[in-house]
Protein backbone atom coordinates (compact mmCIF):
# COMPACT_ATOMS: atom_id res chain seq x y z
CA UNK A 1 0.00 0.00 0.00
CA UNK A 2 1.20 3.87 -0.68
CA UNK A 3 0.20 5.11 2.94
CA UNK A 4 0.78 8.51 4.64
CA UNK A 5 2.30 8.71 7.86
CA UNK A 6 1.13 12.21 9.48
CA UNK A 7 4.05 13.26 12.34
CA UNK A 8 7.18 12.49 12.85
CA UNK A 9 7.94 12.42 16.98
CA UNK A 10 9.10 8.95 18.28
CA UNK A 11 5.20 7.56 17.33
CA UNK A 12 5.28 8.66 13.96
CA UNK A 13 8.85 7.42 13.33
CA UNK A 14 8.31 4.39 14.66
CA UNK A 15 5.24 3.34 12.95
CA UNK A 16 6.84 4.56 9.63
CA UNK A 17 9.49 1.96 10.31
CA UNK A 18 7.20 -0.77 10.65
CA UNK A 19 5.23 0.20 7.72
CA UNK A 20 8.28 0.56 5.42
CA UNK A 21 9.85 -3.12 7.02
CA UNK A 22 6.49 -4.48 6.37
CA UNK A 23 7.02 -3.63 2.62
CA UNK A 24 4.58 -0.59 2.35
CA UNK A 25 5.55 2.73 0.21
CA UNK A 26 5.29 5.42 3.53
CA UNK A 27 5.62 9.01 2.85
CA UNK A 28 6.13 10.62 6.50
CA UNK A 29 5.07 14.41 6.85
CA UNK A 30 6.38 16.59 9.71
CA UNK A 31 5.91 19.91 9.86
CA UNK A 32 9.32 20.97 12.16
CA UNK A 33 12.95 20.56 10.20
CA UNK A 34 13.19 17.19 11.92
CA UNK A 35 12.12 13.96 13.40
CA UNK A 36 11.71 14.34 17.30
CA UNK A 37 11.14 18.25 17.36
CA UNK A 38 8.24 18.44 19.87
CA UNK A 39 7.24 16.13 22.51
CA UNK A 40 10.08 13.92 21.96
CA UNK A 41 12.20 16.06 21.89
CA UNK A 42 13.86 16.31 25.06
CA UNK A 43 11.33 14.13 27.51
CA UNK A 44 12.83 12.32 30.97
CA UNK A 45 14.03 8.82 28.88
CA UNK A 46 12.71 6.93 31.15
CA UNK A 47 11.78 3.59 30.09
CA UNK A 48 9.80 1.51 33.34
CA UNK A 49 6.97 -0.65 32.02
CA UNK A 50 5.97 -1.63 35.40
CA UNK A 51 5.45 2.38 36.55
CA UNK A 52 3.51 3.22 33.49
CA UNK A 53 0.15 4.66 35.17
CA UNK A 54 -3.13 6.59 33.79
CA UNK A 55 -3.19 9.92 35.09
CA UNK A 56 -6.75 9.33 36.03
CA UNK A 57 -6.24 7.51 39.19
CA UNK A 58 -8.74 7.27 42.46
CA UNK A 59 -7.91 10.04 44.55
CA UNK A 60 -6.06 12.32 41.42
CA UNK A 61 -8.69 14.86 42.10
CA UNK A 62 -7.71 15.69 45.30
CA UNK A 63 -4.49 15.66 44.95
CA UNK A 64 -4.71 18.36 42.17
CA UNK A 65 -6.83 20.72 44.71
CA UNK A 66 -4.26 19.89 47.12
CA UNK A 67 -1.83 21.11 45.04
CA UNK A 68 -3.24 24.33 43.26
CA UNK A 69 -1.19 26.99 45.80
CA UNK A 70 1.63 24.57 46.20
CA UNK A 71 5.20 25.95 45.16
CA UNK A 72 6.50 22.67 43.97
CA UNK A 73 2.99 21.53 42.93
CA UNK A 74 3.71 18.33 40.55
CA UNK A 75 0.60 19.11 38.88
CA UNK A 76 -0.51 22.32 38.21
CA UNK A 77 -3.38 23.81 36.39
CA UNK A 78 -2.86 27.30 34.68
CA UNK A 79 -5.09 30.20 33.27
CA UNK A 80 -6.41 30.36 31.28
CA UNK A 81 -8.46 26.94 30.49
CA UNK A 82 -10.53 26.94 27.37
CA UNK A 83 -13.55 25.13 27.00
CA UNK A 84 -12.16 22.09 25.03
CA UNK A 85 -9.60 21.88 28.18
CA UNK A 86 -12.76 22.04 30.82
CA UNK A 87 -14.31 19.42 29.25
CA UNK A 88 -11.46 17.27 28.77
CA UNK A 89 -10.76 17.86 32.87
CA UNK A 90 -14.43 16.81 33.27
CA UNK A 91 -14.08 13.48 31.19
CA UNK A 92 -10.73 12.94 33.11
CA UNK A 93 -12.44 13.63 36.20
CA UNK A 94 -15.14 10.86 35.64
CA UNK A 95 -12.22 8.60 34.50
CA UNK A 96 -10.88 8.67 38.13
CA UNK A 97 -12.45 5.93 39.76
CA UNK A 98 -11.13 2.81 40.73
CA UNK A 99 -12.41 -0.01 38.00
CA UNK A 100 -11.67 1.89 35.41
CA UNK A 101 -8.51 2.97 36.21
CA UNK A 102 -7.29 -0.63 36.97
CA UNK A 103 -8.73 -1.07 33.39
CA UNK A 104 -6.79 1.53 31.94
CA UNK A 105 -3.39 0.64 33.92
CA UNK A 106 -3.77 -2.88 32.96
CA UNK A 107 -3.79 -2.36 29.14
CA UNK A 108 -1.10 0.54 29.72
CA UNK A 109 1.52 -2.00 30.81
CA UNK A 110 0.52 -4.94 28.51
CA UNK A 111 1.32 -2.07 25.94
CA UNK A 112 4.60 -0.84 27.60
CA UNK A 113 5.93 -4.32 28.27
CA UNK A 114 5.40 -5.34 24.64
CA UNK A 115 6.53 -1.96 23.63
CA UNK A 116 9.76 -2.98 25.67
CA UNK A 117 10.36 -5.88 24.06
CA UNK A 118 9.75 -4.60 20.48
CA UNK A 119 12.38 -1.25 21.53
CA UNK A 120 14.98 -4.22 22.24
CA UNK A 121 14.41 -6.03 19.38
CA UNK A 122 14.79 -2.85 17.11
CA UNK A 123 17.90 -1.74 18.73
CA UNK A 124 19.63 -5.31 18.47
CA UNK A 125 18.69 -6.28 15.24
CA UNK A 126 19.59 -2.88 13.48
CA UNK A 127 22.57 -2.51 15.91
CA UNK A 128 21.30 0.87 16.83
CA UNK A 129 23.88 3.41 19.27
CA UNK A 130 21.96 5.31 21.79
CA UNK A 131 22.61 6.60 25.11
CA UNK A 132 21.30 3.95 27.47
CA UNK A 133 21.68 3.14 30.84
CA UNK A 134 20.23 0.04 33.12
CA UNK A 135 18.27 -0.08 36.29
CA UNK A 136 15.78 2.54 37.91
CA UNK A 137 15.20 3.75 41.55
CA UNK A 138 12.14 5.39 42.93
CA UNK A 139 13.43 7.69 45.85
CA UNK A 140 10.82 7.74 49.09
CA UNK A 141 11.44 10.76 50.93
CA UNK A 142 9.41 9.66 53.85
CA UNK A 143 7.36 6.94 55.67
CA UNK A 144 4.00 8.69 54.12
CA UNK A 145 5.83 8.30 50.56
CA UNK A 146 6.00 4.64 51.03
CA UNK A 147 2.60 4.09 52.22
CA UNK A 148 1.63 5.62 49.04
CA UNK A 149 3.23 3.33 46.45
CA UNK A 150 2.32 0.02 47.97
CA UNK A 151 -0.95 -0.25 45.75
CA UNK A 152 1.25 -0.02 43.02
CA UNK A 153 4.27 -2.05 44.42
CA UNK A 154 0.99 -4.58 44.22
CA UNK A 155 0.07 -4.19 40.79
CA UNK A 156 3.60 -4.86 40.14
CA UNK A 157 4.07 -8.31 42.00
CA UNK A 158 0.69 -9.14 40.35
CA UNK A 159 2.49 -8.57 36.68
CA UNK A 160 5.64 -9.95 37.59
CA UNK A 161 7.81 -7.24 37.45
CA UNK A 162 10.90 -7.70 39.35
CA UNK A 163 11.57 -4.75 41.96
CA UNK A 164 12.95 -4.93 45.08
CA UNK A 165 12.20 -2.35 48.15
CA UNK A 166 15.49 -0.95 49.75
CA UNK A 167 16.65 0.90 52.52
CA UNK A 168 18.98 3.91 52.33
CA UNK A 169 21.77 2.06 52.84
CA UNK A 170 21.44 -0.26 50.14
CA UNK A 171 19.84 2.71 47.93
CA UNK A 172 23.14 4.42 48.43
CA UNK A 173 24.84 1.50 47.38
CA UNK A 174 23.33 1.23 44.19
CA UNK A 175 23.53 4.65 43.66
CA UNK A 176 26.52 6.25 45.40
CA UNK A 177 26.31 9.66 44.34
CA UNK A 178 23.25 10.27 46.17
CA UNK A 179 23.52 13.97 48.13
CA UNK A 180 24.50 12.66 51.81
CA UNK A 181 22.95 15.40 53.34
CA UNK A 182 19.47 14.35 51.81
CA UNK A 183 17.80 12.24 54.38
CA UNK A 184 14.80 10.00 52.75
CA UNK A 185 13.69 6.33 54.30
CA UNK A 186 14.62 3.93 50.89
CA UNK A 187 13.65 3.70 47.35
CA UNK A 188 11.83 0.71 45.37
CA UNK A 189 14.64 -0.58 43.31
CA UNK A 190 13.75 -1.75 39.66
CA UNK A 191 16.91 -3.41 37.75
CA UNK A 192 15.32 -3.96 34.51
CA UNK A 193 14.43 -0.88 33.39
CA UNK A 194 15.96 1.78 31.78
CA UNK A 195 16.83 5.41 30.77
CA UNK A 196 17.70 5.90 27.20
CA UNK A 197 17.67 8.97 25.00
CA UNK A 198 14.26 8.86 22.77
CA UNK A 199 15.63 11.66 20.28
CA UNK A 200 18.71 9.65 19.66
CA UNK A 201 16.73 6.27 19.13
CA UNK A 202 13.99 8.23 16.67
CA UNK A 203 16.86 10.03 14.76
CA UNK A 204 18.50 6.75 14.50
CA UNK A 205 15.05 4.76 13.64
CA UNK A 206 14.47 7.33 10.66
CA UNK A 207 17.70 6.08 8.45
CA UNK A 208 16.88 2.78 9.43
CA UNK A 209 12.83 3.59 8.26
CA UNK A 210 15.02 5.18 4.99
CA UNK A 211 16.55 2.24 3.96
CA UNK A 212 13.64 0.30 4.16
CA UNK A 213 12.50 2.45 1.50
CA UNK A 214 10.31 5.16 3.86
CA UNK A 215 10.29 9.07 2.42
CA UNK A 216 10.32 11.83 5.14
CA UNK A 217 9.41 15.24 4.11
CA UNK A 218 10.11 18.02 6.76
CA UNK A 219 8.57 21.28 6.90
CA UNK A 220 5.31 20.10 5.38
CA UNK A 221 2.24 20.81 7.32
CA UNK A 222 -1.43 18.73 6.10
CA UNK A 223 -4.50 20.34 6.47
CA UNK A 224 -7.40 18.62 8.07
CA UNK A 225 -8.57 15.44 6.39
CA UNK A 226 -11.45 15.75 4.18
CA UNK A 227 -14.71 13.67 4.58
CA UNK A 228 -15.19 13.42 1.00
CA UNK A 229 -11.54 12.40 0.36
CA UNK A 230 -9.71 10.92 3.57
CA UNK A 231 -7.01 9.55 1.98
CA UNK A 232 -6.17 12.85 -0.02
CA UNK A 233 -4.21 14.79 1.33
CA UNK A 234 -3.39 18.90 0.60
CA UNK A 235 0.19 19.22 1.71
CA UNK A 236 1.49 22.72 1.89
CA UNK A 237 5.42 23.26 2.03
CA UNK A 238 7.24 27.01 2.13
CA UNK A 239 7.71 28.31 -1.00
CA UNK A 240 5.07 26.00 -2.81
CA UNK A 241 1.32 26.11 -3.21
CA UNK A 242 -0.53 23.30 -1.54
CA UNK A 243 -0.63 19.89 -3.24
CA UNK A 244 -2.68 17.24 -3.39
CA UNK A 245 -1.33 13.97 -2.77
CA UNK A 246 -3.42 10.46 -3.10
CA UNK A 247 -3.00 7.68 -0.75
CA UNK A 248 -4.43 3.51 0.23
CA UNK A 249 -4.01 4.99 3.84
CA UNK A 250 -3.04 7.53 6.14
CA UNK A 251 -1.46 6.84 9.97
CA UNK A 252 -2.77 10.18 12.51
CA UNK A 253 0.88 10.19 14.57
CA UNK A 254 0.70 13.86 15.03
CA UNK A 255 0.31 14.51 18.63
CA UNK A 256 -1.89 17.33 20.26
CA UNK A 257 -2.83 18.04 16.37
CA UNK A 258 -4.03 15.05 15.62
CA UNK A 259 -7.24 15.45 16.88
CA UNK A 260 -7.89 18.43 14.87
CA UNK A 261 -6.81 16.72 11.54
CA UNK A 262 -9.34 13.86 12.34
CA UNK A 263 -12.38 16.37 13.23
CA UNK A 264 -13.59 17.37 9.85
CA UNK A 265 -14.40 12.68 9.41
CA UNK A 266 -16.90 13.42 12.72
CA UNK A 267 -14.22 11.96 15.05
CA UNK A 268 -14.14 14.39 18.20
CA UNK A 269 -11.07 12.68 19.81
CA UNK A 270 -10.64 14.22 23.23
CA UNK A 271 -6.74 15.22 23.53
CA UNK A 272 -5.82 18.03 25.62
CA UNK A 273 -1.76 18.94 25.72
CA UNK A 274 -0.32 18.47 29.07
CA UNK A 275 2.76 20.22 29.58
CA UNK A 276 5.66 18.95 31.07
CA UNK A 277 9.09 20.34 31.36
CA UNK A 278 12.76 19.50 31.34
CA UNK A 279 16.75 20.66 32.27
CA UNK A 280 19.20 19.55 30.41
CA UNK A 281 22.76 19.82 31.40
CA UNK A 282 26.44 18.45 31.26
CA UNK A 283 27.89 16.82 33.77
CA UNK A 284 30.28 18.67 36.08
CA UNK A 285 31.86 15.70 37.98
CA UNK A 286 30.88 12.35 37.07
CA UNK A 287 31.46 10.91 40.48
CA UNK A 288 28.57 13.27 41.44
CA UNK A 289 25.99 12.19 38.93
CA UNK A 290 23.03 9.20 38.67
CA UNK A 291 24.60 6.31 37.18
CA UNK A 292 21.20 5.45 35.64
CA UNK A 293 17.84 7.27 36.78
CA UNK A 294 15.94 8.21 39.95
CA UNK A 295 12.53 9.24 39.81
CA UNK A 296 11.96 11.76 43.38
CA UNK A 297 7.99 10.07 44.18
CA UNK A 298 7.19 13.16 46.28
CA UNK A 299 7.50 15.66 43.48
CA UNK A 300 7.39 13.30 40.50
CA UNK A 301 9.99 14.36 38.90
CA UNK A 302 12.98 12.28 37.15
CA UNK A 303 16.78 12.47 36.47
CA UNK A 304 18.89 10.48 34.93
CA UNK A 305 21.59 10.18 32.80
CA UNK A 306 22.31 10.93 29.23
CA UNK A 307 25.96 10.17 27.98
CA UNK A 308 27.58 13.26 29.39
CA UNK A 309 25.17 14.82 30.58
CA UNK A 310 22.08 15.32 33.12
CA UNK A 311 18.84 15.14 32.90
CA UNK A 312 15.79 16.24 35.45
CA UNK A 313 12.30 16.77 33.87
CA UNK A 314 8.59 16.06 35.43
CA UNK A 315 5.66 18.83 35.83
CA UNK A 316 2.36 18.07 34.56
CA UNK A 317 0.60 21.44 33.13
CA UNK A 318 -2.94 21.86 31.91
CA UNK A 319 -3.77 25.27 30.91
CA UNK A 320 -2.16 28.30 30.46
CA UNK A 321 -0.14 29.99 27.28
CA UNK A 322 1.57 27.10 25.09
CA UNK A 323 4.93 29.70 24.65
CA UNK A 324 5.05 30.70 28.24
CA UNK A 325 7.63 28.32 30.31
CA UNK A 326 6.10 28.84 33.83
CA UNK A 327 9.37 29.32 36.22
CA UNK A 328 7.77 27.71 39.34
CA UNK A 329 7.91 24.30 36.99
CA UNK A 330 11.60 24.97 36.46
CA UNK A 331 12.46 25.99 40.52
CA UNK A 332 10.79 22.26 41.16
CA UNK A 333 13.01 20.70 38.96
CA UNK A 334 16.43 22.61 39.98
CA UNK A 335 15.40 21.77 43.84
CA UNK A 336 14.79 17.63 42.97
CA UNK A 337 18.08 17.79 41.47
CA UNK A 338 20.44 19.83 44.03
CA UNK A 339 18.14 17.51 46.56
CA UNK A 340 19.59 14.67 45.46
CA UNK A 341 22.62 15.58 43.32
CA UNK A 342 24.28 19.42 43.86
CA UNK A 343 27.44 19.22 41.58
CA UNK A 344 26.28 16.75 38.89
CA UNK A 345 25.33 19.38 36.69
CA UNK A 346 27.07 22.30 35.10
CA UNK A 347 24.29 24.98 35.85
CA UNK A 348 26.36 27.85 36.67
CA UNK A 349 29.12 28.14 34.16
CA UNK A 350 28.12 30.67 31.39
CA UNK A 351 30.05 28.80 28.93
CA UNK A 352 27.64 25.97 29.17
CA UNK A 353 24.63 25.06 27.77
CA UNK A 354 21.75 24.68 29.96
CA UNK A 355 19.07 23.74 27.86
CA UNK A 356 15.01 24.24 29.44
CA UNK A 357 12.51 22.97 27.54
CA UNK A 358 8.91 22.75 27.62
CA UNK A 359 6.67 20.20 25.25
CA UNK A 360 2.88 19.35 25.34
CA UNK A 361 2.00 15.85 26.05
CA UNK A 362 -0.68 14.61 24.10
CA UNK A 363 -3.38 13.06 26.64
CA UNK A 364 -6.45 11.41 26.74
CA UNK A 365 -8.81 11.74 29.81
CA UNK A 366 -8.43 8.05 30.58
CA UNK A 367 -4.65 7.35 29.98
CA UNK A 368 -3.83 4.94 27.58
CA UNK A 369 -3.50 5.78 23.54
CA UNK A 370 -6.28 4.51 21.00
CA UNK A 371 -4.09 2.42 17.98
CA UNK A 372 -6.11 0.96 15.29
CA UNK A 373 -8.50 1.74 12.15
CA UNK A 374 -11.07 4.85 12.79
CA UNK A 375 -13.85 3.66 11.04
CA UNK A 376 -13.49 5.70 8.10
CA UNK A 377 -11.77 3.56 5.29
CA UNK A 378 -8.27 4.43 4.76
CA UNK A 379 -7.65 6.20 8.00
CA UNK A 380 -5.86 4.80 11.32
CA UNK A 381 -4.42 6.54 14.45
CA UNK A 382 -1.91 6.17 17.22
CA UNK A 383 -2.58 8.55 19.10
CA UNK A 384 -2.50 10.37 22.37
CA UNK A 385 0.26 8.68 24.66
CA UNK A 386 0.46 11.30 26.78
CA UNK A 387 3.66 11.31 28.92
CA UNK A 388 4.54 8.05 28.35
CA UNK A 389 5.02 7.92 24.51
CA UNK A 390 8.97 6.66 24.47
CA UNK A 391 7.60 3.99 26.96
CA UNK A 392 5.20 2.68 24.88
CA UNK A 393 6.34 4.00 21.04
CA UNK A 394 7.63 0.56 19.84
CA UNK A 395 4.94 -1.77 20.58
CA UNK A 396 2.11 0.72 19.41
CA UNK A 397 3.62 0.97 15.53
CA UNK A 398 3.96 -2.84 15.65
CA UNK A 399 0.58 -3.33 16.81
CA UNK A 400 -0.61 -0.32 14.02
CA UNK A 401 1.24 -1.96 11.28
CA UNK A 402 -0.35 -5.82 12.24
CA UNK A 403 -3.51 -4.41 12.08
CA UNK A 404 -3.15 -2.82 8.64
CA UNK A 405 -1.91 -6.02 7.38
CA UNK A 406 -4.37 -7.74 8.53
CA UNK A 407 -2.55 -9.72 11.01
CA UNK A 408 -3.99 -10.14 14.61
CA UNK A 409 -1.04 -8.31 16.72
CA UNK A 410 0.89 -10.26 19.62
CA UNK A 411 -0.88 -8.13 21.93
CA UNK A 412 -4.41 -8.52 23.69
CA UNK A 413 -5.77 -4.95 22.48
CA UNK A 414 -8.49 -4.87 24.16
CA UNK A 415 -9.93 -1.39 25.14
CA UNK A 416 -6.92 0.68 22.84
CA UNK A 417 -9.10 0.96 19.87
CA UNK A 418 -11.19 4.41 19.23
CA UNK A 419 -14.27 2.65 20.33
CA UNK A 420 -13.19 3.29 23.90
CA UNK A 421 -13.41 7.26 23.50
CA UNK A 422 -16.45 7.62 20.80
Amino acid sequence: MKVAVIGAGIVGVTTAYELAADGHEVTVFERRGAVAEETSFANAGIVAPGYVAPWAAPGMPAKVLRHLLSRHAPVRVSWPLGAAQLRWMWRWWRACNPDTYAANRQRLQRLAFYSLERLHWLTDSLQLDYERSSSYLVLLRSEKDRRMVQPGLQVLRDAGVAFHEIDEATTRAVEPALNPDTKFVGAVHLPDDEAANCRQFALLLKDAARDAGASFEFLASVQPLDRAHPTSLVVATPGQASQRRDFHAVVVCGGVEGAQLLRPLGLQLPLAPVHGYSVTAPIGEPLNAPRSAVMDERYKVAISRLGRRVRVAGSAQIGGDPAHRDRGALDTLYKVLHDWFPGAAQLSNPSTAVQEWKGARPMLPDGPPVLGATGIPGVWVNLGHGSSGWALACGSARVVADLMAGREPLLDIEGLGLERLL
